[in-house]
């Protein structure tokens, strides 16, 4: 099978630093290589990707050192190059959210749209009622809750290189915060769960321009006490270190987390994830074998201080069992198939089935 992955240009394919979707997108575009299949992955020049990549734009724009720049005109472009080469594909695999909708009325069906993010906002449910036509994947069967009438194809939880990872059998004593700083991500409960534990706390975690006064004014201020350290934002070399030391990863939210890559990173480690019970957290997080499912700082208290006694090659061959990038692919395969009505062959075909 011939398949385009169109990836966002915030971030490179993978990340350099933070970002989840250029991460997802470069595990599966690698993913369905080794599984035999031809991949075109349209993104910015630097993306390291078994895939055959398609630059349409030099770099990636968060790091994109120019003072002025279009994220509209840049994936404008992208999109029009897709356009322009649409027919070299079985499918066309979207993860730019609902962009290229009007440019691809036409062929709606030979296309498939992930939706990466929150879907709870005002103005997109007339959006996804106009476009009816494509069909679309959820990363979690909780972020659909806002639209349930859209034209859901399926939902696929998200995968990771397996060997990307290197699990720790056992911890170093601190829990960890890792991602970003923001008020839906809570960093605030994390510092307050380790300090009334009296368990060092360590915070890997980019702070964007939007969030700045509240990291300034509501964050920066908790970072002084003794038992908090941090560090600042990390990438994948450093992230086996870091989350394989913690004897559990604190995922604090307070929103409706659409996936949440950061708890199968941990699990990649070994690492089990104490997490707030909202959004896709009960669809990652097995009660009481990956970690715990908490409903306020008391329970996360209570859960924090049994993580250690988790089996975390345990953990580890759950990751694998449900959340490698082969996995991911052979779903995603068997969405292709019932699609386009090509067949996936060889390896490909005997791992989706």
């Amino acid at each position: 099978m011939r398949i385009a992955q169109i990836s966002p240009l915030y971030e490179a394919v993978p990340p350099k630093l933070y970002g989840g979707t250029e991460r997802v997108v470069a595990h599966l575009c690698d993913a369905l290589v080794e599984l035999g299949h031809e991949v075109v992955l349209f993104a910015s020049a630097e993306a390291q990707t078994r895939a055959e990549l398609a630059p349409v734009r030099d770099r990636a724009i968060r790091l994109d050192p120019s003072s002025l720049k279009s994220d509209l005109a840049a994936h404008m472009v992208q999109h029009a190059e897709v356009r322009r080469r649409a027919y070299e594909f079985d499918v066309l695999h979207f993860h730019t959210d609902m962009m290229h909708f009007p440019f691809f009325e036409h062929m709606a069906q030979r296309t498939l749209t992930t939706l990466h993010g929150r879907l709870d906002m005002e103005d997109l449910p007339q959006v996804y009622r106009r476009w009816r036509s494509f069909p679309l994947v959820s990363i979690s069967n909780d972020q659909r809750r806002p639209l349930p009438f859209a034209n859901w194809a399926g939902t696929v939880h998200h995968g990771l290189k397996a060997d990307l990872y290197r699990p720790s059998q056992r911890g170093r004593g601190y829990l960890a915060f890792l991602g970003r700083i923001s008020p839906e991500k809570r960093p605030d409960r994390a510092i307050a769960i380790a300090t009334r534990l009296g368990r060092p706390l360590r915070i890997a975690a980019k702070v964007d321009r939007a969030d700045q006064v509240y990291f300034d004014e509501k964050i920066e201020p908790l970072l002084h006490h003794p038992l908090v350290e941090y560090v600042g934002e990390i990438g994948d070399e450093r992230k086996s270190d870091f989350l394989g030391g913690a004897e559990a990863l604190l995922f604090p939210i307070d929103w409706p987390e659409p996936f949440g890559l950061v708890m199968i990173e941990a699990m990649a480690c070994g690492t089990p994830v104490i997490a707030y019970d909202c959004g896709s957290v009960r669809e990652v997080i097995e009660d009481g074998l990956t970690g715990f499912v908490v409903r306020n700082e008391e329970e996360a208290v209570a859960a924090a201080a049994r993580a250690p006694g988790l089996d975390r090659r345990a953990i580890r061959r759950r990751f694998e069992e449900r959340f490698s990038a082969t996995a991911m692919a052979a779903r995603y395969l068997e969405l292709y198939v019932r699609l386009t009505g090509v067949p996936a062959l060889g390896r490909a075909a005997a791992i989706s089935a």
